[in-house]
């Protein structure tokens, strides 16, 4: 008898993921506030800040809120606020046949100050057009809650995550729109990759790095406090609405030892695990011994109490990550503060992440064997520089190969028995960059005709790709020629 699975299950989820704060422009429309993503430069432009996702003091964070001549690409997007009945019938069953759809709600167009007395019932409207228009399309919502789009009011006033006051707000702020949407979303994300505490650190905590002494210790109290506001929706959504599931998300790095001496292996463990440290919470319902060791090691205090670990207990349904890159740890980046190395073994992409399918595998059988429940994978991609031929067309063989190996790599893990339920594309239309915010880095599988200044047509060019993917989904995954 075979029991061995080869093809995708019949429910499985072939989904898009974008993140509001990178497409919707329209930055200061419909009453909404700023949000910290609207204060990153382009990459390349100086002088308030050299790359989006560095630490940010008050003062840049002040110079930015006043700058209207600097080039800051998210406040702009690609202008989805106003183009979305277009794009979103690109995307779904009139075109590239998604049957899921994954997008996060803007936190500052439904608290402009995060802390306001009452939500902006323009922004609420807009989700409601745009939620009804992703369900007219035949594709499924997964909504994300907080995906780099705090209120700026919340980082000057609260220190972000840092002070315990952002909790309530963001279990406000989770209560009206699970009230709103719970009809019609049944799948959530409560934060979006909650691990990037460093890479993506002003845009996840929004900590100003001159309001603490020890911008570290302040980024783990940040998330645990992060946690409790997770596990607070956590308990309100079950108890309101139980058919609504909450998953939680990682940034998707259990990355290899450099080395087989045993103090590789060892730093690479506690690396991993110091990655998983914020599922284990969210899915298992504690804070793990060997976090309080690493904080105990590190001199970190961490401020929690009985009733906050208590209310940790409320727990996530499922579990997601993205997946980009590997990489690899020794003991050395390990102790300089659990960093990671790229491995030069493998082939890159122009912006140096490495291209590993078989890591894909290997992550979904890690994680489906520590947490035994539904998994998605809700963001993978590359990041290409596309060039209009004269003809008009854009050739991106390289984009095919990137998704064939990688849907290769997950019908193999199947095969191993992990629980896929569905796989997310990340930016099926080209977005701005959360990492960089350029358009110039590009992973849709439509071209958007604008550069990294705003200038263009705006027009919507279907690539090479497209044709490729849409033949990938209608055979649900059998046609990967």
């Amino acid at each position: 008898m075979n029991r061995t699975r080869t093809t995708f299950p019949a429910d499985f989820l072939w989904g898009g993921g974008f993140a509001a704060a990178q497409m919707e422009g329209a930055y200061l429309e419909g009453g909404k506030g700023l949000c910290i993503s609207d204060l990153t430069q382009n990459v390349a432009d100086l002088p308030l800040a050299k790359k989006g996702n560095k630490e940010m003091t008050s003062n840049i964070i002040q110079a930015a809120i006043k700058d209207t001549e600097g080039n800051y690409p998210k406040r702009r997007g690609i202008d989805f606020y106003h183009t979305y009945k277009e794009d979103l019938r690109l995307l779904g069953k009139y075109g590239l046949g998604l049957k899921s759809y994954r997008t996060s709600i803007n936190w500052a167009r439904i608290f402009p100050n995060g802390d306001d007395a009452e939500p902006n019932e323009e922004g609420l409207r807009f989700y409601d057009d745009l939620i009804d228009e992703i369900l007219a399309n035949g594709m499924e919502p997964m909504i994300t809650m907080s995906h780099y789009e705090m209120p700026v009011n919340l980082i000057l006033k609260y220190r972000g995550w840092y002070q315990k006051e952002t909790i309530d707000c963001f279990e406000r702020y989770g209560q009206v729109i699970l009230d709103r949407y719970h009809d019609r979303v049944k799948l959530w994300i409560n934060v979006n990759q909650i691990n990037l505490i460093s890479h993506e650190s002003i845009l996840h905590l929004g900590i100003p790095s001159d309001t603490v002494n020890k911008m570290q210790e302040a980024k783990y109290q940040g998330v645990v406090n992060e946690m409790i506001g997770c596990a607070r929706i956590s308990q309100y959504a079950h108890e309101h609405y139980p058919d609504v599931k909450i998953g939680c998300m990682l940034c998707g790095g259990y990355d290899y030892p450099a080395t087989c001496k045993p103090e590789d292996v060892l730093a690479a463990l506690r690396h991993n695990q110091m990655e998983v440290f914020y599922s284990d919470v969210l899915l298992r319902g504690k804070i793990p011994g060997y976090a309080w060791h690493y904080f105990e090691e590190k001199g970190y205090r961490i401020e929690i109490s009985e009733e906050e670990e208590a209310m940790l207990k409320n727990t996530s349904d499922y579990f997601t990550f993205s997946y980009y890159y590997s990489g690899i740890v020794d003991q050395a980046h390990f102790e300089e503060g659990n960093r990671v190395a790229l491995n030069k073994e493998i082939p890159a992409t122009d912006w140096g992440w490495s291209i590993d399918p078989t890591g894909l595998r290997i992550l979904l059988n890690v994680f489906y064997d520590r947490y035994q429940c539904p998994i998605y994978i809700t963001e993978n991609g590359i990041g290409l520089i596309d060039t209009l031929d004269p003809d008009g067309h854009i050739h991106d063989p390289q984009r095919v190969d990137f998704y064939r190996k990688h849907i290769e790599a997950m019908k193999a893990a199947i095969a191993d028995g992990v629980g896929l339920r569905g796989y997310y594309v990340w930016g099926p239309l080209d977005i701005v960059s959360c990492s960089s915010s350029e358009m110039s880095k590009r992973y849709g599988f439509i071209y958007v005709d604008l550069d990294d200044h705003g200038a263009g047509s705006g027009r919507r060019i279907k690539k090479d790709s497209f044709a490729w993917m849409q033949k990938v989904i209608a055979t649900h995954g059998e046609d990967l020629a």
